[in-house]
């Protein structure tokens, strides 16, 4: 095989940018929860690094990208076989494809992680372990493999995802509200305030993960070219857009603009341009990320109304975001930007690839959530004391009862 230096040099370093995401969420949602639970949420969002990259390798990575299947991958890959030497079916490559097993593994790392945003101070430790190894393997590859292998039904019938906004985005957020349905609501919720702990580790946390997210779209482009600059470029103009939305909604709505509005918004911005990445230009990365703004922050605030407890906004950014981001491909998609892309509505391709989107993103939420309240469902029939924490230990704090340990020596609330 010939491969481009230039190329693999890029995405070695978006390779690493995603992974940087990891702690960057961990920060972000540790300075959102209370003292007591900071440990046990950056707990939860480490682990997936040691996890799921173990279980890429064995058996998930296969699923997602091996054989000709549209359903479901085969197992070609498992244990590595291979992948270093062939590429997927169906994906032209000018780096190895080892590196593309990689690229794809810290995907496959970040989704789950963004489920511990909704559960957040009351899931086990325990529980989450099986949950999030059984949760890659049985909802993510599938879908993986539906959206982004060439061989997946969804990628043959033309929906288009950049970088992630079915497979990652609504599949998690999809994910996330199935899982409080069976969690249940935090003790106390929604009658006792629950603020922040440390806002600024939460803008830390969103800080990197905007850095991190240029990897994570132009990386997508599995190339240093000008796809890849338009994707770094449209990424940085809807997180710009998304805050400044948020903000002022937020300022119109109740009367001041937050530091956790900002963050919130530049990562609905963030989300929402994650399938469109790749396929859009001029200022259509700027309409998206106001979108986002504006439709992100109604679906924070409905939570109460319903009755959910997404105890930190994972279905109200991410299923929302992604929502917006993967139903706009549709109107904005350009192919004078991405020549293996479609034109969407505004271009003169009329609603086909919107009705593209659509299914897509359908077929992503039945499946995730549907697999993912089963999932739930059977380990707390199956684990002794089920998958939530005691009111006790709820009441005392994840940290000292799941792991004996506190983030803060000198004081704790």
């Amino acid at each position: 095989m010939d491969f481009v230096p230039g190329d693999v040099a890029w995405v070695i370093v978006a390779a690493a940018l995603v992974m940087f995401m990891v702690p960057g969420l961990a920060l972000l949602y540790g300075g959102m929860v209370r003292a007591k639970n900071v440990l046990a949420m950056l707990m939860q969002n480490m682990f997936t690094l040691g996890l799921m990259s173990v279980l890429w390798a064995l058996v998930a990575f296969s699923l997602a990208f091996g054989g000709t299947n549209p359903l479901i991958g085969n197992f070609d890959f498992a244990f590595l076989h291979d992948a270093a030497l062939v590429a997927p079916p169906g994906v032209a490559l000018t780096v190895p494809p080892l590196l593309f097993m990689a690229f794809q593994m810290m995907f496959a790392i970040i989704t789950p992680a963004l489920i511990t945003g909704a559960i957040a101070d009351r899931m086990r430790f325990g529980a989450w372990v099986l949950f999030c190894g059984i949760w890659l393997v049985v909802v993510y590859a599938p879908i993986a493999h539906w959206v982004f292998s060439p061989e997946g039904w969804l990628f043959k019938r033309g929906a288009l995802d950049f970088a992630g906004g079915t497979v990652v985005h609504v599949n998690a957020g999809a994910a996330a509200l199935a899982a409080v349905l069976v969690l249940g609501r935090r003790k106390g919720w929604p009658k006792h305030p629950m603020p922040p702990h440390s806002l600024p580790l939460t803008m830390i946390g969103a800080g990197i993960l905007w850095f991190g997210w240029f990897g994570f779209n132009a990386g997508s482009a599995l190339a240093a070219d000008g796809l890849a600059v338009q994707a770094l470029v449209n990424t940085h103009f809807a997180a710009a857009a998304g805050l400044l939305a948020w903000l002022a909604v937020e300022r119109y709505h109740k009367g001041h603009a937050t530091t956790l509005g900002a963050a919130s918004g530049a990562v609905a911005g963030l989300v929402a341009i994650t399938p469109c990445a790749g396929f859009v230009g001029g200022l259509a990365p700027i309409a998206i990320g106001l979108i986002a703004g504006v439709v992100c922050y109604g679906a924070v605030n409905v939570k109460v109304r319903f009755g959910y407890d997404d105890s930190l906004d994972v279905i109200g950014v991410h299923l929302a975001g992604g929502l917006v981001g993967s139903l706009l491909v549709g109107f904005f998609a350009d192919i004078s930007v991405n020549a293996g892309g479609r034109n969407g509505v505004l271009f003169g391709g009329g609603w086909g690839l919107l009705g593209e989107q659509s299914l897509a993103v359908g077929a992503t939420i039945v499946f995730s959530f549907t697999l993912t309240y089963l999932i739930c469902l059977g380990l707390r029939a199956a684990m002794p004391g089920g998958i939530r924490v005691s009111e006790e230990d709820e009441e005392t704090g994840l940290d000292l009862t799941q792991h004996s340990e506190v983030g803060y020596a000198l004081e704790r609330v």
